[in-house]
């Protein structure tokens, strides 16, 4: 089921919000805003990466492997993130121009190890989760999310064994030679529900 543009979706009930009533609950900030540390927010609090868009479908999986810096020039914030092969979420990022990432509060872990761990393909794991789909800035996200990066493909690469200075690193984490495609995008717009991740000092 989807909805027009003036609405998304909730994945509990399937209720209809007004869009943009949620987009102005949400606010626009400068990454150069931002206060967090980078290694808690992806290896500890983890994020949710998602693809698609209302007329051909989305998903999403949570990820705590990736980067968030700056690449090819000192205006161009980036994301690097990094998806197996057999994971459907893949599909819905090699197919689209744009890939999201979204923070999620504490309150959320329980649905974010299932989202990480059941695959889209089998059921409709967003819905059970809880989640509302917000189809808005080429891509979708969360109503949910407390911090979201809007994120344009730039580069798209998989991990090549012969690139593996430690081989050992190699042998550990693909057994099965599934190596990660590794996808750099360039962030585009950071949306915040509130100032916990906003530095005030730098405004």
């Amino acid at each position: 089921m989807y909805l027009d543009s003036a609405q998304v979706y909730s994945g509990a009930g399937h209720t209809p919000l007004n869009l943009n009533e949620h987009i102005i609950s949400m606010k626009e900030v400068s990454y150069k805003e931002l206060k967090f540390n980078p290694f808690n927010l992806l290896g500890k609090e983890w994020m949710l990466i998602s693809a698609g868009s209302e007329q051909t479908g989305c998903n999403t999986m949570t990820i705590s492997w990736g980067h968030l810096g700056c690449l090819w020039g000192h205006n161009d914030p980036t994301a690097v993130v990094y998806l197996r092969p057999s994971r459907y979420t893949k599909t819905f990022v090699d197919r689209e121009d744009y890939f999201t990432l979204c923070v999620m509060d504490e309150s959320f872990r329980k649905q974010m190890a299932y989202l990480g761990s059941v695959s889209g393909r089998d059921e409709d794991k967003i819905g059970k989760a809880g989640l509302t789909k917000v189809f808005a800035d080429n891509s979708v996200y969360f109503k949910e999310a407390k911090l979201v990066f809007i994120c344009k493909k730039e580069y798209a690469a998989e991990l090549q064994e012969s690139g593996f200075v430690d081989k050992d690193i190699f042998h550990q984490a693909y057994p099965l030679k599934d190596l990660h495609t590794m996808y750099v995008g360039k962030i585009e717009k950071v949306l915040v529900r509130d100032d916990e991740y906003v530095d005030d000092n730098v405004r």
